[in-house]
């Protein structure tokens, strides 16, 4: 997922503002967990956050290994 992708570029954004952090910090292969110092209580409401943000329901299954904003950003892809 390259950095210039409108979804992954919207889900920066969107981590960046949730948390406090500065989007120029975060990237495609970044871990979410270590970037943004979350554990996986704020991952879920992230993943709320995310759900919400585009009409869509990702199952827990499927981000269950998910640790990274180009993973996630391909999931929402494949829902969107």
């Amino acid at each position: 997922m390259a950095q210039n992708d409108p979804i992954l570029s919207k889900l920066l954004t969107l981590a960046a503002k949730r948390f406090e952090r500065d989007t120029a910090g975060l990237g495609p292969d970044d871990d979410f967990f270590d970037r943004l110092d979350i554990n996986s209580y704020q991952a879920m409401e992230l993943l709320t956050e995310v759900e919400e943000e585009w009409g869509i329901e990702i199952p827990d299954y499927e981000v269950q290994d998910v640790r990274t904003f180009g993973a996630l950003a391909a999931l929402i892809a494949d829902r969107i």
